[in-house]
């Protein structure tokens, strides 16, 4: 059985009021932008999550909320506190408890762990183009974007480093 984990950085966030925390931060213009246009790319893809994980973090949940409406029907999402700067273990520990129905899962986090896991859980790559992707993610990982992992395991249980195929990284501002 296969499975597609989708991990994606929350869109740009405004820095213009020192006095809003970290976590407080709100999506600024371009970041507004880059969100909308991932979701729709997303649709156009394929690659709707049938579940969503997403950091506490107000930019992350706005980062949401814009992917979300292109989708066709509504996603469930679980808001989580625990993603919010997680590390990529933490990251994997809220991934393993998804439903074993859920085929897509979409991982809406931050950097570094959101880089960090995305570069862990891709095996050796097969090809140019793969390895041309891995290189990408591991040099830069901007706002807004996703990578598309494929695993072949029947339970998030089982998801392991090394264990995903890189089929896509996906940066906003390669969108039109």
């Amino acid at each position: 059985m296969s499975k597609t984990l989708l991990l994606m950085r929350h869109a740009k966030s405004s820095w213009n009021d020192p006095a809003v925390s970290d976590f407080d931060r709100k999506l600024n213009k371009r970041g507004i932008k880059a969100a909308a246009r991932m979701g729709t790319h997303m649709r156009d893809m394929g690659v709707v999550p049938e579940f969503t994980l997403c950091s506490s973090a107000r930019r992350a949940k706005e980062t949401w909320n814009l992917v979300q409406e292109s989708f066709d029907g509504s996603v469930e999402v679980k808001i989580m506190k625990r993603l919010y700067l997680a590390s990529p273990t933490q990251i994997l520990g809220a991934v393993r408890t998804v439903p074993d129905s859920v085929r897509y899962l979409l991982v809406l986090a931050h950097n570094p762990g959101i880089q960090e896991l995305a570069h862990r859980l891709s095996s050796v790559p097969k090809d140019d183009n793969a390895r041309r992707l891995g290189e990408a993610v591991r040099t830069k990982f901007p706002t807004a974007a996703l990578v598309i992992l494929t695993m072949e395991i029947g339970s998030w249980t089982e998801i392991d480093l090394g264990g995903g195929h890189l089929e896509d990284f996906v940066r906003p501002r390669e969108l039109t």
